[in-house]
């Protein structure tokens, strides 16, 4: 059985991440639930957008065997959980340190559903890559008998990622958060150095700030895939970019891994 965990609110990203958990299992299972425990205070919990009939409809059109659609009651009966699972240093760089409730939620959340719904398969999106070696980290140290599969970004045609904070983007918004993915792809084609690929990157998101709207920068990074910390300027290797960034009130990551110093 495969689990594809989701926040509802479904596009195209979701349906490649459905597509791909029936080539690795005979059942595939789609949880939907805005999981409060990973929204800080100020954050976009009460808005985030619930689209639960034509989350159930991409659903039944991709194959899903099984929705699984619990209330925050049903998930948390005694409310929040006094006890959580603790991701370490791999939560503390990049949107960890912006987002400290984001982890911890998240974590704790994939514990509860994996032993609710005892997957042997768990898919999950390339877009959130801090997410998923966090994911990949906690199956590995706390022995889950879970195999963990990586989905590429699923991008709109002009490279924007998937997203279902997108449904939240004006039109012209939409054309400034087409900067974030342009970032990304100019440090892929400028890979000699660390200093060269940040450059690369800043120099799109520098002009974006200048649009209106703006884009604001919150964290661009290269890092190591398998720690998330940054990479010193003399780094060679496999190497993740994140860009996190705000367009007016619309939170957005992306991500990118390349190699420096091919």
């Amino acid at each position: 059985m495969a689990l594809v965990m989701t926040m509802g609110a479904l596009h195209a990203g979701h349906a490649a991440l459905i597509r791909d958990a029936r080539r690795h299992a005979a059942s595939v299972v789609v949880s939907i639930f805005v999981n409060p425990l990973q929204f800080g205070p100020a954050e976009d919990f009460d808005r985030y957008p619930r689209t639960l009939d034509t989350d159930l409809d991409l659903c039944s059109a991709e194959g899903a065997d099984v929705v699984f659609a619990p209330t925050a009651d049903e998930v948390y009966p005694a409310g929040e959980p006094m006890i959580r699972v603790d991701p370490g240093s791999l939560a503390r760089t990049h949107e960890g340190a912006l987002r400290p409730d984001l982890y911890p939620g998240i974590l704790t959340v994939v514990t509860k559903f994996f032993h609710i719904v005892q997957p042997d398969v768990a898919v999950f999106g390339e877009k959130d890559a801090q997410q998923l070696a966090l994911v990949r980290r906690m199956v590995a140290d706390l022995n889950f008998p879970v195999r963990i599969v990586g989905v590429p970004t699923v991008r709109e045609p002009n490279g924007l990622a998937m997203s279902s904070r997108n449904t939240y983007l004006s039109a012209s918004e939409r054309v400034t958060a087409q900067s974030l993915s342009r970032a990304l792809y100019a440090a892929q084609r400028h890979p000699d150095t660390v200093k060269d690929a940040l450059a690369a990157a800043t120099e799109v998101l520098e002009a974006a700030g200048l649009l209106d709207p703006p884009l604001h920068l919150r964290s661009l990074t290269i890092m190591d895939p398998e720690t998330f910390a940054p990479v010193p300027d003399e780094f060679r290797g496999n190497a993740v970019m994140g860009v996190i960034a705000r367009v007016g009130e619309t939170h957005l990551i992306d991500h990118l891994s390349f190699v420096i110093g091919a």
